[in-house]
């Protein structure tokens, strides 16, 4: 174990862009569970905006990035979806 606490994580799916082209995410946001806090947007700027009380995402398929991920862990009540553009597989937030 390392100390830190996302150590033991599989971040494989949240690898950066290296290896660009390999794989594109599919962000959502479900409006009718959002509640329009804004976290998201703190936690990844320039991938989330608030409009008329719900967030919503920038880019529907972005880059694999670590912001993203945290953004979907941190939503309150879960309305951020991150999914594998190809496959349909989740990868935040963590089931």
């Amino acid at each position: 174990m390392s100390g830190r606490p996302d150590a033991d994580r599989d971040t494989s799916a949240a690898a950066p862009e290296s290896g660009a082209g390999t794989q594109t995410w599919r962000v959502r946001v479900d409006a009718t569970a959002c509640m329009g806090t804004g976290i998201c947007a703190g936690v990844a700027p320039g991938r989330f905006r608030v409009r008329d009380g719900v967030s919503h995402p920038t880019d529907e398929f972005v880059p694999p990035t670590q912001q993203v991920v945290d953004a979907a862990e941190s939503c309150p009540l879960e309305a951020i979806s991150v999914t594998h553009r190809d496959t349909g597989a989740r990868i935040a937030p963590e089931e």
